[in-house]
């Protein structure tokens, strides 16, 4: 791009728009003008244009195309720096206007670790019921990419069964996370009374992926009474587990949460294990600092007080169908 004299204040200032600044963002961060025209709601010419302009302006090349994926150049990343800064920061004072007017509104953006996707669109439901004008984004992965996302802070809260320790994170406990042993109705441990940990070295077990915070739990435990579990299938979620447990594949370990309807229909059932349940809790992590929107702390707060009661009531059939959803 040649260079061109650099304009004055002023015209700097005119000469960029923060919609400019919003489109250029949203398309570095989702790596495509397409994707970021779809999150947007725009066309691709308008995202494109736009880029156009705001380069130009600039007179830098703010993106490249690498391996089919397009990347900041070094002065495109200072840009974007600037931009989820300026970006941060009129959302700070939209929810400072929304507060003081008493308003929860915004985006919620939220990501969790694919066990808590059993609990988590209840607690999301009953929040958003309450306030109406709150835009939720949930995202459902596994440890790795949650953590991956933590560490680019890309969500609001993230919910998870095992801090990192590694990072510096405020963590916020909201409900109790049982690990129980599960098998099908018809194993031979089914209703055996206690049942010794070592007894479970001779089992087909299925688990969960390396790096999975139920899987580390329950290994820590098997470490410490001695016992080596020999994984007799790898399975990507709680679902895949549940699912395979059902089918006689094996018993497996997961969080009591997950199988509440399971246990009541009797499809599969808890055993009663030496060193188990094993008592863990669900947290609401961010990164130690940073300042979460309004929503973002309405939700917090929300959940941190209203938990246990919302998913005892969604538990309850002859409940489920007002306390959970009522409005406070």
């Amino acid at each position: 791009m040649k260079s061109l004299p650099l304009p004055s204040d002023n015209a700097f200032i005119q000469g960029i728009t923060l919609r400019q600044l919003q489109i250029f963002e949203t398309v570095v961060r989702l790596g495509g003008f397409t994707r970021a025209a779809e999150a947007l709601n725009l066309t691709q010419p308008t995202v494109s244009m736009q880029m156009r302009k705001l380069a130009d302006t600039l007179q830098m090349k703010l993106i490249e195309q690498v391996a089919g994926r397009l990347h900041p150049t070094e002065p495109g990343a200072e840009v974007y720096r600037a931009a989820q800064e300026i970006l941060g920061r009129m959302g700070a004072l939209r929810d400072y206007v929304a507060e003081s007017q008493g308003v929860v509104r915004g985006e919620l953006r939220l990501a969790v670790i694919t066990s808590a996707i059993y609990f988590m669109p209840v607690l999301l439901g009953a929040f958003v019921e309450r306030h109406a004008q709150v835009v939720p984004q949930l995202v459902v992965t596994n440890r790795e990419n949650v953590l991956r996302r933590l560490r680019a802070n890309e969500d609001d809260l993230l919910i998870m069964g095992q801090v990192p320790r590694e990072m510096s994170v405020e963590a916020h406990p909201f409900i109790d996370n049982e690990i129980v042993v599960v098998a099908p109705p018809r194993h031979r441990l089914a209703g055996a009374g206690p049942v010794a940990i070592r007894r479970l070295a001779e089992e087909k077990f299925l688990v969960r992926e390396a790096g999975s915070g139920t899987r580390k739990a329950a290994e820590r435990v098997f470490a410490g009474a001695g016992v080596s579990i020999r994984p007799y299938m790898e399975l990507g979620s709680s679902e895949a587990i549940k699912q395979g447990v059902m089918a006689g594949l094996g018993i497996s370990v997961l969080s009591r949460r997950n199988i509440g309807r399971e246990l009541a229909a009797g499809t599969i059932v808890e055993l009663d294990v030496e060193g188990f349940p094993i008592s863990r809790r669900w947290y609401a992590v961010h990164m130690k600092g940073k300042e979460l929107s309004l929503a973002a702390r309405s939700f917090l707060g929300f959940i941190l007080k209203e938990s246990d009661r919302i998913l005892a009531a969604a538990s309850d059939p002859l409940r489920s169908g007002g306390e959970a959803r009522r409005p406070g």
